[in-house]
């Protein structure tokens, strides 16, 4: 008869994610299960290799991300607020060696096909919901709402790699006022040409 799991697939994950912060993308299930207080079998027997480890993470980031944004956004009231608090909640306060450490293993993610394919669609479905965001965000002079998702997630994403290479000030500072630049313009009412 089978043991029971001592530890869930989503700690060994969250053990996961630590290890990526402290260490880049350099880290071991060695690393993972010190972090997660298990035996290296214990992570290697359930998800095989780093690699599945990283694809397991990177499957439940997808999950995640879509309703963490949906909360953070009806949590502020829906809108303009909920927009942008759903933009800013995306990427938690961090030190800026955290950050590189994530834009590290960004890169290494991006070297790896699979993981390509899976950040891709973790991409996707976070556009999806602001694109929903933005429709409801009375944004009068702002482009189609496939636009406007496809820009203000490439804008929190910069803004992070940025500051991530030169950390002046709070991470949080820096994309609420990027953020709030374009968000802001795109409130203006659309005035006519010639008036």
């Amino acid at each position: 008869m089978a043991r029971p799991r001592k530890i869930t697939d989503e700690a060994l994950q969250e053990a996961t994610s630590r290890a990526i912060e402290e260490l880049g993308p350099g880290f071991t299930i060695a690393d993972v299960a010190e972090r997660a207080g298990v035996s290296v079998g214990t992570v290697a027997g359930r998800f095989g290799s780093k690699a599945g480890l990283l694809r397991a993470l990177m499957l439940a980031a997808q999950d995640k991300a879509a309703s963490g944004i949906r909360d953070r956004a009806r949590e502020a009231g829906g809108g303009h607020a909920g927009l942008r608090a759903a933009l800013l909640g995306w990427f938690p306060a961090m030190s800026p060696d955290v950050a590189a450490n994530n834009v590290a293993a960004l890169g290494a993610d991006l070297t790896d096909r699979e993981l390509r394919a899976l950040l891709g669609k973790l991409f996707s479905a976070v556009e999806k919901e602001i694109r929903t965001l933005v429709r409801a965000a009375e944004l009068p002079s702002a482009p189609s709402p496939a636009r406007a998702a496809r820009v203000l997630t490439g804008l929190v994403n910069g803004s992070v790699l940025a500051w991530s290479v030169q950390p002046k000030g709070a991470l949080t500072t820096r994309v609420a006022g990027d953020l709030d630049a374009v968000l802001e313009a795109w409130r203006q009412p659309v005035t006519e040409k010639g008036d």
